[in-house]
């Protein structure tokens, strides 16, 4: 098997085997609670201010926009650091985070994954990746992005590694809930009534590139970005455009009614058909 497909089976079978356990007691005959909580709308009150999104996508900030993932590293100073220190989050031209170490000499290691792997809450020269190549004596480019699941991680791993002659090695990393976030067609709806912008600064979370699964085969397939254009991320601020792009989202359901979030307004025949496969 070729490292392309050997890595694209593995973030599959993560996903199908895993997502299976989050499976909420309703569809096995459990009734829903009776304090009601719209689905419905809850994804319309997912719409995003306009201000937020003018921040996300035309100043410096946290993360830029991507056409394919969703979004990238930015360059920005998050306050997210010891004892709520500011930390220094640049990105290089070719998108990898900013690194020093033998950054002269050629590359064999890039690293993909999400904020482990870009070692959300540190300085770019603290990174995991510029100790290892100061150990190494060689440099270890740092592909990796918060919030990125298996999949996006995955899909940025084939562009990258599609131009760069090279790398001879990839590191992707796997962590805790990533299988989940491959599947998400929008991150930000499953968190954005607890999660602080700030103002937009740190927005992440937008529409995609996803797997789902095909409630007809159950099978997964591979789903392009429903924006990938970057002025059209402004439809985020649309209440309706967000209800429409996500009601039948099986696995933005899951979550949301897993952790008891909604629990009316829900068509759960997507979710109900995964039990028979």
């Amino acid at each position: 098997m070729n490292r392309r497909n050997f890595i694209l089976s593995n973030a599959f079978r993560a996903t199908a085997i895993t997502g299976s356990f989050m499976l909420p007691d309703f569809l096995y005959g459990t009734s829903l609670g009776s304090d009601k909580k719209s689905y419905a709308q809850y994804l319309r009150n997912s719409a995003v201010p306009k201000k937020e999104l003018d921040i996300f996508l035309n100043s410096n900030s946290w993360a830029q926009f991507d056409p394919e993932v969703g979004y990238i590293l930015g360059n920005s100073m998050p306050h997210d650091g010891i004892d709520n220190s500011y930390t220094l989050s640049t990105v290089m031209k070719d998108g990898k985070r900013t690194n020093k170490i033998y950054a002269d000499k050629p590359c064999r290691i890039n690293t993909y994954g999400d904020s482990f792997t870009h070692c959300h809450q540190v300085s770019d020269a603290e990174t995991w990746q510029e100790y290892l190549a100061g150990h190494l004596g060689e440099p270890i480019q740092n592909f990796g992005m918060g919030g990125f699941g298996v999949y996006q991680a995955y899909r940025r791993l084939l562009r990258r590694e599609k131009v760069d002659k090279d790398s001879k090695y990839v590191i992707l990393y796997m962590w805790g809930d990533d299988y989940i976030r491959s599947v998400f067609r929008c991150r930000y709806v499953t968190y954005y009534s607890r999660w602080n912008n700030y103002g937009g600064y740190m927005f992440h979370g937008n529409f995609w590139s996803n797997i789902e699964m095909d409630i007809n085969t159950g099978q997964l397939v591979e789903m392009k970005n429903r924006i990938s254009n970057k002025e059209d991320v402004y439809k985020m601020t649309d209440p309706e455009f967000m209800y429409e792009n996500l009601k039948d989202d099986l696995m933005v359901q899951l979550q949301l009614l897993s952790f008891d979030m909604v629990n009316a307004d829900v068509d759960t025949k997507g979710l109900k058909n995964l039990l028979t496969f």
